[in-house]
């Protein structure tokens, strides 16, 4: 899922647009060049994206591919955020706008996209997809521009300007595993299977995995699949075959439900658990539903949306009036905690004089407790390590706003450290 090499006809277009750039030291496209790298007339050193009254930000999304239903729900509560932020005066003075592109989890049309915004914005509060990021990354950290990919493989670890929220894909299933053996009961010499995708997505998750099952004496057997894969009846007879007594799934909402469902029509009933992005509330109204209440728990660095924490009610009770009839999803949830996350980044280079793509980074990387009442506070002054290591347990309840309801409250599980460590 995740391509190695790069198409060089649009990298090509992205650095020769940064070069230029550079060369002129304004923005070539909206406000007329207004945008400088100087200070404006209240002191504010600007840069590209940001104007005397506009601060712009870009978003990479997926909007008509796989993840389109992510892609709407992170936009739309990106865009009450700035639209909140904007009626409360903005910040530094100047009114956020956000500017949206879809690459429907196309890496090319994705590669295309950001030549096309990154020399109009200040940073992005959002990109979907581990292959899409990850074709980017160099991109991204050679022009400054922080960004929240909404993706949590450990590859992406490492970069300045790259911001992976939360937990790592390998994290969690670390708190997959060690949840299986403390609340499933699954004992030493047991096996477990793993069907995970192919990319980082799937090999990250994995390598969490592997760890959390050798500490605790289980054996893995691992199932890799397509992100085109829906049926899973294969890999459903080749785990019953393994004996499993459990099954771990790295993939997407479609091959969650097709998972549990066949494992539960066969006979298979064992715990199931998925990262969250793994599930999706509409999986609440499909035939699987049943088997999914009975079988199926979500490791996740954020709480439910049904979560009683008051920052998460409040989101939930604005999101509902701003979008009637929408789903309240953790797509919301993860897209607004990002976008509250950077405006504290905003306000904070602007109190330092600078709201500059390396300032914006610099201001980023000096929050060491960043807490937006959504969830775990985030650590951002390492960048090879991830922002949290607490993970929530989740279960779906189709009552449950959003689709799941809480198991256990944010805890770091035993070994993580230990593994962090040990990768480092």
């Amino acid at each position: 899922m995740n391509p190695k090499h790069r198409t060089p006809g649009p990298a090509l277009v992205a650095a020769l647009t940064a070069l230029l750039l550079a060369a002129t030291g304004c923005s070539s496209k909206a406000d007329g060049g207004k945008s400088s790298d100087g200070a404006g007339a209240d002191g504010v050193k600007s840069g590209p994206g940001v104007t005397a009254d506009t601060i712009r930000l870009g978003a990479l999304t997926d909007l008509t591919g796989p993840y389109a239903t992510l892609g709407k729900s992170i936009v739309q509560a990106q865009k009450m955020w700035a639209d909140e932020t904007n009626a409360a005066g903005g910040i530094c003075d100047r009114k956020i706008e956000i500017v949206v592109k879809d690459h429907g989890y196309d890496v090319q049309k994705a590669v295309t996209a950001y030549a096309d915004i990154s020399p109009d914005v200040v940073a992005l509060p959002q990109v979907i997809g581990s292959p899409v990021v990850a074709a980017l990354l160099d991109d991204i950290e050679r022009d400054r521009l922080l960004t929240f990919p909404q993706a949590w493989a450990a590859s992406l670890l490492g970069k300045d300007s790259v911001q992976v929220v939360g937990t790592t894909y390998d994290v969690d299933m670390i708190a997959a595993v060690d949840f299986l053996t403390r609340a499933k009961g699954l004992a030493k010499g047991a096996t477990i299977g793993h069907v995970y995708f192919e990319g980082d997505y799937g090999s990250n998750a994995l390598e969490g995995s592997t760890y959390a099952a050798e500490k605790a004496g289980l054996k893995v057997v691992g199932q890799k699949i397509k992100a085109t894969d829906t049926d899973l009846s294969a890999q459903v007879t080749a785990l019953q075959k393994a004996g499993v007594k459990a099954v771990l799934i790295s993939a997407g909402p479609a091959q969650t439900a097709s998972l549990v469902g066949v494992a539960a029509s066969r006979g298979l009933k064992v715990p199931v658990v998925s990262s969250a992005p793994g599930f999706a509330p509409q999986l609440m109204k499909t035939p699987a539903a049943p088997a999914l209440t009975a079988m199926l728990n979500v490791v996740s660095a954020a709480p439910a949306v049904s979560s009683d924490l008051p920052g998460v009610r409040r989101m939930v009770a604005a999101y509902e009036k701003k979008f009637p009839g929408s789903q309240v999803d953790a797509g919301v949830l993860s897209g607004y905690n990002a976008a509250q996350l950077l405006g504290a980044d905003l306000k904070k280079a602007c109190a330092a004089g600078s709201l500059a793509r390396a300032d914006v980074v610099k201001a980023h990387r000096s929050q060491k407790s960043a807490d937006t009442g959504l969830g775990s506070p985030q650590d951002f002054s390492d960048v090879a390590k991830p922002a949290a290591l607490s993970t929530y347990v989740l279960k779906p309840d189709a009552k449950a706003a959003g689709g799941l309801a809480g198991v256990e409250d944010a805890h770091t599980a035993p070994g993580v450290e230990e593994y962090l460590s040990g990768r480092s």
